[in-house]
């Protein structure tokens, strides 16, 4: 399996996770730029949530949060901010983040309001 097809069924597995913790997924891979493409937004209540989703098939490399990085962290905001301009009507966001890890043990960690 390819790192691009693990990636994508970690994000379907994030955004059922979502659904069952109640939020409602608005848009999935939604792309502001080349660098920029934030994973997950949906919104928790009236909270909109920018949701980073890390999936790797085992830790021997690291945990899959530590792949996000400082300037990953500061794509995701600009990407954010591009989206609060074109959705005014939204007036409290936060940034979440999700990893899944497959082996040794299938785990989901879901992050909220992360900052780096």
């Amino acid at each position: 399996m390819s790192n691009q097809t693990i990636g994508k069924n970690g994000e379907e597995i994030a955004k059922t996770h979502l659904e069952k913790m109640g939020y409602k997924i608005l848009e999935m891979n939604k792309k502001f730029s080349r660098f920029c493409e934030i994973d997950i937004i949906a919104l928790d209540r009236n909270t909109l949530v920018f949701v980073e989703v890390k999936t790797r098939k085992s830790d021997i490399c690291g945990h899959p949060l530590e792949a996000i990085t400082k300037t990953k962290y500061n794509h995701i905001k600009q990407g954010l901010f591009i989206y609060l301009q074109e959705n005014p009507k939204y007036k409290k966001y936060r940034i979440d983040a999700i990893s899944i890890l497959i082996k040794p043990q299938f785990k989901i960690e879901h992050l909220k309001n992360i900052s780096l």
